[in-house]
C-alpha cells in the first residue's frame, strides 16, 4: 500500500513496517536499483578502538580541508564511534575548533517512544561522550524526537531537515548482527521491506533489538538505571534512516569494534563481504531485504574499519 505525502515522499506499508520513499511503485524502485553496481567490501584492520576513532576523526579533517562551508555528518551510536566521540570532546575542551564549528550533525536511528532524558537514549550517550563544550561549538545537532506523539509525522519532519541541509557528506555506520547470519545497517531490519528509494522507516521493535541496544549501552559504559531499562523495554518502534540516505551519502565510513561483546559480528560481516549478488534485479532486491548489511556493497565510496577479532 502506497500513498503520496505532501513533501513528495511516498508512504508505503510493508507488513508492519512503514517506509517513506521516492519510488511510486515496485517498477520505479527496480529501475532505481539498476543504477547501483555491487562492489567488494575491503576491511581495513586497525589495532585498537582508539586507532579506529583516530581514523574516523582524520576522515572529518580531510573532508574539512576538501570543501568549504558546512559539513553534514550522520553520527554513529553505540560502541562503533565512542572513541571518535571522546576525541571530538577532547578537541572541543581545548578551545574553539574550526572543524566542530562547521559540523551539522544528524543521528541515524532511535527507539521510540522513549523520553529524551533516558540513559538508554542515543542523545544522552552522545552528551556523555562529546561533552558540553562540543555542544556549545557545533553548528547544529539534530536528533529524532523519540517522545513525539505522532511518530510518522516526526519521521517525515526529520528526513526533511536532513534533505534541506543537502544530504550527508559523511555517514558513519556500524554493523548489527541478526538471526540466521543476517545483519542490519542503521536499524534497517532483515525482511522489513526496505527498498532502494526509501529514505526512512518506522519498524516495530523486537525483543532481540532491545537486548542488543541495552547490552551495547552497558558495555560502552553507560550507567543504566532499572527504571530506564524498564522504560526502554516498553519501546514499540524504531526510527531508522533508509537505504536511499546511505547510498546517497558522499562518503561512508564503517566501524566495527565490538566483536567481543557481539560475537556474531565476525560471521555476519563475512557473509556480507562474500555475497554474490544476483544479476536479476528482483532477486537482488530480495537479497538486500533479507540481509540489509549488504546495502553497503552498492556504495562506491566506502571505508570499512575493523579490529583484528572481526576477521577471526
Amino acid at each position: 500500500m502506497s500513498s503520496v505525502l505532501s513533501n513528495a515522499l511516498h508512504r508505503r506499508v510493508a507488513g508492519e513496517n512503514v517506509w517513506l520513499g521516492r519510488a511510486s511503485d515496485a517498477a520505479a524502485a527496480q529501475t532505481e536499483l539498476s543504477r547501483w553496481s555491487p562492489r567488494e567490501l575491503m576491511p581495513e584492520v586497525l589495532p585498537s578502538e582508539l586507532a579506529v576513532g583516530q581514523a574516523m576523526l582524520a576522515e572529518l579533517d580531510a573532508l574539512a580541508a576538501s570543501k568549504d562551508g558546512d559539513i553534514v555528518m550522520i553520527l554513529l551510536g553505540g560502541r562503533g564511534a565512542q572513541a571518535l566521540h571522546r576525541l571530538l570532546g577532547e578537541r572541543a575542551k581545548r578551545g574553539h575548533d574550526e572543524l566542530i564549528a562547521r559540523l551539522r550533525v544528524f543521528t541515524q536511528d532511535a527507539l521510540a517512544p522513549l523520553p529524551l532524558n533516558s540513559s538508554l537514549s542515543f542523545v544522552r550517550d552522545f552528551e556523555r561522550l562529546l561533552g558540553d563544550e562540543f555542544f556549545r561549538q557545533v553548528k547544529s545537532f539534530s536528533t529524532m524526537r523519540t517522545d513525539a506523539a505522532d511518530l510518522e509525522a516526526e519521521m517525515t519532519r526529520y528526513v526533511g531537515e536532513l534533505e534541506a541541509a543537502g544530504g550527508a557528506d559523511i555517514f558513519f555506520l556500524g554493523h548489527g548482527p541478526e538471526a540466521e547470519d543476517a545483519s542490519h545497517l542503521a536499524y534497517i531490519k532483515p525482511n522489513s521491506g526496505a527498498q532502494v528509494s526509501d529514505v526512512a522507516g518506522l519498524i516495530p521493535i523486537s525483543a532481540s533489538i532491545l537486548e542488543h541496544h541495552i547490552t551495547k549501552f552497558k558495555a560502552g559504559g553507560s550507567a543504566v538505571s532499572a527504571e530506564d531499562e524498564a522504560e526502554c523495554r516498553r519501546a514499540t518502534h524504531i526510527f531508522t534512516l533508509g537505504p536511499a540516505v546511505i547510498l546517497e551519502a558522499r562518503r561512508i565510513v564503517q566501524a566495527i569494534v565490538d566483536a567481543d561483546t557481539a560475537p556474531a559480528k565476525p560471521r555476519t560481516y563475512r557473509r556480507v563481504r562474500t555475497t554474490t549478488f544476483s544479476a536479476d534485479l528482483a532477486e537482488r532486491a530480495r537479497q538486500l531485504d533479507q540481509n540489509p548489511g549488504r546495502w553497503l556493497r552498492l556504495h562506491p565510496n566506502v571505508r570499512s574499519l575493523v579490529l583484528p577479532n572481526v576477521l577471526a
